[in-house]
């Protein structure tokens, strides 16, 4: 079965070469392989705006890469409809990226197309997506206002040409997603959740949980994604659809996670946007973790979206740590509290149930 590995932090560069290192990706590729790079340029945005990836994942995959020998490398992404991929990769610093190290970046909003047979329909799919030997997904985690979330699978969408991408929304996305995912197969996937939206593809309200992670299966990484969001893989139904026309599986098991480190002490928390604001208003933090905090963030989203009302005070920290709190606390450092959601970190769901106690 296939191992995903994560590690926390916040240098998108060291991060991403640690995870290729542990992996030994250099291993999974075939001497004389052409690598393409595909992250998510979605539109303009900067990625601390929780919408793209940071550029510090393309450097870090590319120095790990030039490293290992390989020399046949690119950088391929087409953002969506309405907006100029060359606008987005500039202002993303993609630009300075590929000038310093000698990559090209190819646009496929100009690439050829060709029809190809998935297992739904034919579809257009970009030539330069379908001919590369070793296609590295570099998605975002993140929310999505159609689809709930957004990882490996979804963001194999920008090696279409717009028209398909137009199509794909005409036919409800799910059933597109997956039937991409299961002929356009990454090799290798590397996510960048170091501060995705919480619920907008577009980005806005990002939550800073400086967490990366790698697999070699878009659909067990997408499965993974939704337990760190909270959702459960039914919540995604693309996800389950993919595996089932062979993108993938859904499983992880005990032992499935390898991660190379801890979350440590943050005090960079949720960009000051007016919905993570109007989340966390009761929140004490005090030498909090990012992964812990972005749980805490997430689990509060989804009571809101259940109606449920928050009245007590929540704690989270490190300082926290053998005192005695009333109210509420989040993770093993709040253990102290009257009730506390246990994990280090705790997941979404944990917090959410918590949350659910403290309404009765």
């Amino acid at each position: 079965m296939a191992k995903i590995y994560e590690i926390f932090g916040t240098n998108a560069h060291e991060m991403t070469v640690t995870l290729m290192q542990a992996a030994n990706v250099a291993g999974m590729i075939p001497a004389g392989a052409s690598i393409a790079l595909k992250p998510n340029l979605v539109l303009a945005g900067e990625p601390e705006s929780g919408a793209t990836t940071h550029p510090g994942v393309l450097s870090g995959c590319i120095v790990y890469l030039q490293g290992e020998g390989f020399s046949d490398i690119c950088v391929m992404e087409g953002s969506w409809v309405g907006d100029r991929t060359d606008r987005a990769m500039k202002l993303c610093g993609y630009d300075k990226v590929c000038e310093k190290y000698g990559v090209p970046f190819y646009d496929l909003k100009k690439d050829k197309v060709r029809m190809v047979h998935t297992p739904l329909r034919d579809m257009e799919i970009t030539s330069r997506a379908m001919d590369t030997d070793f296609l590295i997904d570099l998605p975002v985690l993140k929310g999505h206002c159609q689809t709930l979330m957004t990882c490996a699978l979804k963001n194999l969408k920008g090696c279409l040409p717009d028209r398909e991408k137009r199509r794909f929304h005409a036919d409800g996305l799910i059933e597109p997603i997956a039937a991409l995912g299961a002929t356009l197969k990454p090799a290798l996937t590397i996510v960048d959740s170091i501060c995705g939206d919480l619920n907008f593809e577009e980005g806005g309200n990002p939550v800073q949980t400086n967490r990366m992670y790698l697999g070699t299966d878009p659909v067990q990484i997408d499965a993974y994604g939704c337990r760190l969001m909270g959702l459960q893989i039914e919540d995604v139904p693309y996800i389950q659809l993919a595996e089932k026309w062979g993108a993938g599986s859904t499983t992880i098991r005990e032992g499935d996670i390898i991660t190379l480190n801890e979350p440590t002490e943050s005090r960079t928390y949720p960009a000051p946007s007016s919905i993570v604001r109007s989340l966390t208003h009761q929140v004490k933090a005090d030498s909090a973790c990012s992964a812990c905090y972005a749980s805490l963030v997430r689990g509060l989203y989804m009571a809101q979206e259940e109606g449920i009302h928050v009245r007590n005070e929540i704690a989270i920290g490190q300082a926290y740590r053998e005192k005695s709190i009333k109210g509420l606390g989040i993770g093993n450092c709040c253990a102290g509290a009257d009730r506390y959601a246990k994990g280090c970190p705790p997941t979404a769901n944990d917090v959410l149930a918590l949350l659910r106690t403290a309404e009765r």
